[in-house]
């Protein structure tokens, strides 16, 4: 394995220690992760983590530790946000598929008085229902509790692969500058329930360029600039995440790149119109990296490869990262134990599907028991992982920038 021997070493002996398949997050990278973003985003930047990349709360507890407030899209994410000790001031709601029983949360949450930081919300109909579930509480505008950014979809094509583009005008997510008048009115306008801070965009996950980015925030600085002079409390502007992790021997842009090319669109709007906050939702960034899936060899076939090569069975698949199945992502993977000449091997996975395939890869001859390690899996893993088969889900294990491994949530632990 390409990288530090006390790495490898302790990934194989978290393979050993705690069972195979096993997530493993390096902390210390999981820092340098959180520097890079918050160098380029410093204060006063909200700063927030969305937990779609990885929600154990071991991992949102130490990113909350680094400056990250927590970003979530249902009551699910939610819980486990606040099992980690974020409080509710620091969460924020987003998310086309908010139910009723999410909105109710939010709305309760307010009448308490423990509001959420905010929620964006996606459509009219969602504007509405929210608003009336407000009022049937008690809430009004003058209580200012119940904080509402409106996603905008930008409508633009992202530079990053089709199932990720949500920022693309024929997707889902959020509202069309045109359906934004529609979403205020129904939420009661500008004297109703719903306390109206700002607009909150993402463009889409593991941007390859910066100016498609950059022209979705300069669209997004117009329409807040619109909303500006008839909301009272417009001062949000949220610019989702989205920032890329490189596969090995690529080069893409980083935080700061992605920074210089929003501070170049906010110096040419005007100061009165500019935001008085701004707000960054990274996940991938923050976790990809640190990550990794410890698996073990089951078999080793000869010649069985699409080129003739060796075809290894290991005992991690789509159950543990459905990435490559769902978008053909491509995740490098390293021999931990074996030893000897690399050759290419295919590796698959060991659910029965076709397409738990995850790759051809340089390894050294394989045999049953060897470990091998799936690098940048500490984003869309995890979370992503499900039963299929009757599979258990893997432990999840946290290692220590002292070299120590300990277990952040046990095997088949669903919180």
């Amino acid at each position: 394995m390409d990288t530090d021997p006390r790495l490898t070493r302790s990934l194989a002996e978290a393979g050993d220690r705690f069972g195979t398949p096993v997530y493993v997050t390096d902390l210390e990278a999981l820092r340098r992760a959180a520097a890079d973003v918050a160098g380029a985003f410093p204060d006063p930047w909200i700063r927030q983590f969305s937990l779609k990349a990885n929600d154990v709360p071991a991992i949102i507890e130490a990113i909350g530790g680094l400056g990250f407030g927590a970003n979530v899209v249902s009551a699910g994410e939610w819980s486990l946000a606040t099992r980690a000790g974020i409080s509710n001031e620091r969460i924020t709601l987003e998310g086309v598929g908010k139910s009723d029983a999410d909105l109710r949360a939010a709305v309760d949450a307010s009448r308490l008085g423990q509001p959420l930081r905010w929620i964006a919300v996606e459509s009219a109909e969602e504007s509405a229902m929210l608003a009336a579930m407000a009022s049937q509480v008690g809430l009004t505008a003058s209580d200012h509790r119940l904080n509402v950014l409106l996603r905008l979809n930008p409508e633009v094509e992202p530079d990053t692969h089709a199932g990720l583009a949500v920022g693309s005008g024929s997707s889902k997510f959020g509202l069309r500058e045109g359906e934004l008048a529609e979403a205020i009115e129904r939420g009661g306008g500008a004297g109703g329930p719903l306390r109206w801070r700002g607009v909150q965009l993402h463009v889409g996950s593991q941007l390859t360029g910066v100016s498609v980015w950059q022209e979705a925030v300069r669209r997004a600085l117009a329409v807040f600039a619109s909303w500006k002079r008839t909301l009272p409390n417009f001062e949000v502007l949220d610019v989702g995440g989205g920032f890329p992790v490189a596969p090995a021997g690529e080069t893409m842009p980083g935080p700061a790149e992605f920074a210089e090319a929003l501070r170049i669109v906010l110096e040419a709007v005007p100061g009165d119109r500019r935001p008085g906050s701004l707000a960054i939702e990274p996940g991938r960034y923050l976790t990809a990296r640190a990550g990794w899936i410890v698996a073990r060899v089951l078999h080793v076939r000869e010649g069985r490869g699409p080129a003739g090569e060796p075809l290894a069975v290991i005992d991690a698949g789509m159950t543990e990262l459905i990435r490559p199945a769902l978008y053909g992502a491509r995740h490098e993977i390293s021999a931990l134990t074996a030893r000897g000449r690399p050759r290419s091997t295919l590796v698959e996975g060991p659910i029965c599907e076709s397409t738990d395939r995850l790759g051809v890869h340089r390894l050294p001859p394989l045999r049953r028991g060897d470990l091998v390690a799936i690098v940048d899996a500490g984003a869309y893993a995890s979370s992503m992982s499900s039963r299929y088969n009757g599979r258990p889900r893997p432990a999840e294990v946290l290692l220590e920038a002292g070299g120590s491994l300990r277990l952040g949530r046990a095997r088949g632990d669903r919180g």
